[in-house]
């Protein structure tokens, strides 16, 4: 009964918010709360919902002070030499555009952090898809499938889980399955080709002359092969945003912000201790010298501190960034609610056990691809600690019962990482989604397909290999 009810409620979540009858945070609490009477738990919905929450807080906490620190930095100049170099790398070709979201993810997934890799990613590209007039859920879509290959790093998360799970090194774990990563990645640049072809041909192959120059007309010349934009001829002209002065570039709404050259909250001179209070940030949280919430808590407060000294200054970009920190946290904690009723009513557990009890004795031999393919479902609708530490464990059990290796099933255990990524359980897409703008339904709906393809390619990989 349990089994049947945790699917139905997982299955009538992803609809409503696909359909988008209701908003994702609406459907997180609300949902879950109903489900948990319809199993006669009722009366521990507190209960499931506060230890929820409990464990979500550190999360929630890092999100907030993370959207504050690069909002900073955002707004203090640090990036805009990168994202000048992309847009010329880009050329305002949709080709260039989605490729270079492709790469600029993968690099930036370096750091083993999704909430990072999403917020430079999208402050970085957002302007560009907004100006060319480019399809955002292909923003959103490269960039979680992107993440989510990088995100087996050994500092990213699941490797480290699987090998405390199953008592290995991790290196063991991770080395053997870089060649089949590798393909997988360069899958994720292929489909880039792909979906930025098919952005050319509806929008037109695009040239940009003067993008770099926000103070001055903006033109955007068709150049065949598909059409014109509609914001081909927008003048670009500077106002003043909010109550703080600065000037950002304007044209088609929220075109270029980010790229006056010329905006009040820039610190020119500021720039290398903003680069090295960055990567001493970066350095630590790979190095875990402190939690990784500490740590963007100090670096937000250090940031603040030295670039906007003046309080009116600090409150100014507290508040320009309040939206995006409430979004982020209300979706988090409204998570929080529908990860403890599952786990808290049993519904996780019962599903897992069916899952795993429905594997034909045959495939015994055969339990390293069972385990590659289980994980794509598993881990796209359980937190990663409860396929790792609850599922992993006894699938690795049924493996060694058949002579399968428990290495070979911890590298399979990575192959639907790709796909996690855009789980509505995982808090770093609700800073993806929030800065681009886009639904989640949507992001969902476009993505779920290619990363899971992405996540065969791996397996697949891995199988040719002789990795798993």
């Amino acid at each position: 009964m349990l089994t049947v009810l945790g699917f139905a409620m997982i299955a009538t979540f992803l609809v409503l918010i696909m359909m988008k009858k209701m908003s994702p945070i609406a459907a997180l609490v609300l949902i879950p709360a109903l489900f948990c009477v319809a199993v006669g738990q009722g009366a521990q919905l507190g209960d499931y919902v506060i230890e929820g929450v409990g464990k979500l807080a550190p999360t929630a906490a890092m999100l907030m002070f993370a959207i504050v620190y690069f909002g900073v930095m955002i707004d203090v100049g640090l990036f805009d030499p990168i994202v000048r170099g992309i847009l010329r790398f880009c050329k305002a070709d949709p080709v260039r555009v989605v490729v270079g979201t492709a790469v600029l993810a993968a690099i930036v997934s370096l750091d083993g952090d999704g909430s990072t890799t999403f917020m430079i990613t999208v402050s970085a590209m957002y302007p560009l898809y907004k100006r060319l007039g480019m399809s955002l859920v292909v923003m959103t879509g490269v960039a979680a499938t992107a993440n989510g290959v990088m995100n087996t790093l050994p500092w990213g998360g699941p490797t480290a889980r699987a090998a405390t799970a199953l008592k290995l090194d991790a290196a063991d774990i991770f080395v053997p399955m870089i060649p089949a990563l590798g393909v997988g990645l360069l899958f994720v640049f292929v489909l880039a080709y792909v979906l930025g072809r098919r952005e050319r041909k509806r929008i037109g192959y695009l040239t940009l002359d003067e993008v770099l120059v926000p103070e001055t007309e903006t033109v955007l010349v068709a150049a065949g092969g598909g059409g014109t934009n509609a914001n081909a001829n927008a003048n670009t002209t500077k106002k003043p945003v909010g109550g703080s002065g600065e000037s950002v570039a304007t044209g088609d709404g929220d075109g270029f912000q980010g790229l006056d050259p010329n905006r009040a909250t820039l610190r020119p001179k500021l720039y290398w201790f903003n680069a090295g209070l960055t990567i001493a940030l970066l350095t630590a949280m790979i190095l875990e010298l402190l939690p990784i919430p500490v740590l963007f808590l100090l670096g937000a407060a250090l940031a603040l501190t030295v670039n906007y000294p003046n309080m009116t200054e600090q409150k100014a970009r507290i508040a320009a960034h309040a939206e995006n920190v409430l979004n982020v946290a209300g979706m988090v904690f409204a998570a929080a609610v529908f990860t403890g009723v599952l786990t808290g009513t049993g519904m996780v557990k019962h599903m897992a056990d069916w899952l795993v009890g429905a594997i034909p004795a045959g495939m015994g031999p055969h339990m390293a691809v069972v385990t590659g393919v289980l994980s794509l479902p598993l881990t796209y609708f359980m937190s990663n600690d409860g396929f790792y530490f609850g599922v992993l464990p006894v699938l690795a059990e049924a493996g060694a019962a058949h002579g399968v290796s428990p290495l070979e099933i911890a590298r399979a255990s990575l192959v639907g990482q790709a796909l996690h990524m855009s789980s509505p359980l995982v808090p770093a897409v609700y800073v993806l989604v929030g800065m681009a703008k886009v639904e989640f339904g949507d992001h969902t709906r476009f993505t779920v397909k290619w990363a899971a393809l992405t996540s065969l390619v791996v397996l697949a990989a891995g199988i040719l290999f002789g990795i798993i």
